[in-house]
């Protein structure tokens, strides 16, 4: 499945080193609360204020509030939550889409340019449907054995391009990937 688009789609994720986002219960103790913890918020601020729309998933949106209600790291942006089961009346911050075409078709009419895909569902999904651009991806040294994958399964190989590895000291490390078209 390929949509026709005019948006940028980027990925800025954390990663366990054997491939997990995030614990089984959502947990993500390994990822905020490290013993070295690198300088600065490794590029993140940078990367968001390039965005002008987040997607995510219902589970990252639910981790989201979970930091507190009043704690809205998104101001000044379009959320959509792509969700078969959020009431779309959860949240006036937010809209609710049922389905990734719904999300794309809004997403070109709102006239989005640059949309940050965040969380493993909407990170898989983006990439199965060719809308993901580029990854930034930093992989924290620690092994957590299971939990949320940052990817599944897919049709097809999707090949990458390196465009760049950074240390990001206490160990990370931070590759940016193009998605070779």
């Amino acid at each position: 499945m390929s949509f026709p688009r005019s948006f940028t789609a980027h990925v800025f994720i954390g990663v366990s080193l054997d491939g997990f986002i995030a614990r089984p219960d959502g947990g993500l103790d390994w990822l905020t609360e490290r013993g070295e913890a690198a300088e600065g918020d490794l590029g993140y601020q940078e990367f968001a204020d390039g965005v002008d729309t987040v997607v995510m998933g219902r589970a990252t949106y639910e981790k989201a509030l979970s930091f507190g209600r009043d704690v809205w790291p998104y101001d000044g942006k379009h959320v959509a939550v792509l969700s078969t089961r959020l009431p779309a009346d959860a949240d006036p911050r937010v809209t609710v889409h049922r389905s990734l075409e719904e999300l794309v078709e809004d997403l070109e009419k709102r006239g989005a340019e640059s949309v940050y895909a965040d969380g493993g569902q909407v990170v898989q999904s983006f990439l199965r449907a060719g809308l993901i651009d580029d990854l930034t991806i930093t992989t924290v040294p620690v092994l957590i054995g299971r939990g949320f994958r940052l990817f599944g399964d897919l049709d097809a190989d999707i090949p990458l391009t390196l465009r760049s590895t950074a240390d990001m000291g206490a160990g990370i490390t931070q590759s940016v990937y193009e998605v070779a078209r």
